[in-house]
């Protein structure tokens, strides 16, 4: 028996203002276990989808199943249970700063378990060794690099096994040898903790060597899919232009403006 997608978005429309919408009849499904892709340019909704999946917002229209649950019925007890089987990774890692390596990875494990302090302890070095930082728990988030923090921040928020894992932009600022880190560390943690992943990126390239799927968002909609090999190759211009970095295309250069001998002209005379 088919198992059902662990994120279905159905036709979900969303806008913070009704003037304004950002996410328009968006529809894609997330299978278990699979490591899935949201790419775009900045501003193209891929963020405000991911608050949309993991119910920090409803949608103005359509439905978001997630877990098994649309969102949109979940009250506050039910919508903290689902997102304690969920796992996220911020932009920047927002780590505690006044609190030491050790100290995040067990924030969640404190805040929602009731493990005594000795097993709490050998979870925590479970997860530092995972990432390789096993040796860094007693330093504080100011003395890590930033390919540490995000590795740190990778580790708390996989300390309670979590079943759907969310990225926001994770390889942002990233020098070559810890974004390549990253990348494989997304990709083992997902397969050995049997969990699904979500990653919201506009790094295509690196992104595409990890990915099983991807969703290709434009202008609030969603307007390419597939396996990373049909993303490399789509004809559809604008895709086309983003994963090859192309200067011309449906995005243009130059904002729209005058012609510009008119602007010179205004300007001498």
């Amino acid at each position: 028996m088919q198992q059902s997608p662990i994120v279905e978005i159905q036709n979900v429309s969303f806008g913070y203002e009704a003037a304004r919408p950002v996410l328009r009849e968006v529809t894609l499904a997330i299978p278990r276990g699979s490591v899935v892709g949201i790419m775009g340019q900045s501003g193209c909704g891929k963020t405000t989808l991911l608050r949309i999946i993991m119910a920090a917002y409803m949608p103005t229209a359509g439905t978001a199943r997630v877990l098994g649950a649309a969102t949109s019925t979940l009250d506050r007890e039910r919508l903290y249970a689902m997102r304690r089987r969920m796992g996220m990774l911020f932009q920047f890692g927002a780590l505690f700063t006044d609190m030491s390596v050790y100290d995040n990875v067990a924030f969640p494990l404190h805040e929602h378990t009731s493990l005594p302090e000795e097993l709490i302890h050998d979870l925590v070095m479970l997860k530092l060794q995972a990432v390789g930082l096993r040796g860094a728990a007693h330093l504080m988030p100011a003395e890590l690099s930033g390919g540490m923090a995000r590795r740190v921040a990778l580790a708390r928020s996989t300390a309670l096994d979590p079943q759907l894992m969310l990225y926001d932009e994770p390889f942002t600022g990233l020098d070559p040898i810890s974004f390549g880190v990253i990348v494989r560390l997304i990709r083992e943690l997902n397969d050995s903790l049997g969990a699904t992943s979500i990653i919201v990126t506009h790094d295509v390239q690196e992104a595409l060597g990890v990915v099983d799927y991807v969703y290709f968002m434009a202008a609030g909609r969603v307007i390419a899919q597939g396996v990373p090999d049909e993303v490399r190759g789509a004809d559809e211009p604008f895709v086309h232009q983003f994963v090859n970095g192309l200067r011309d295309g449906p995005v243009p250069f130059h904002y729209p403006a005058p012609e510009y001998g008119a602007d010179l002209e205004l300007a001498g005379s």
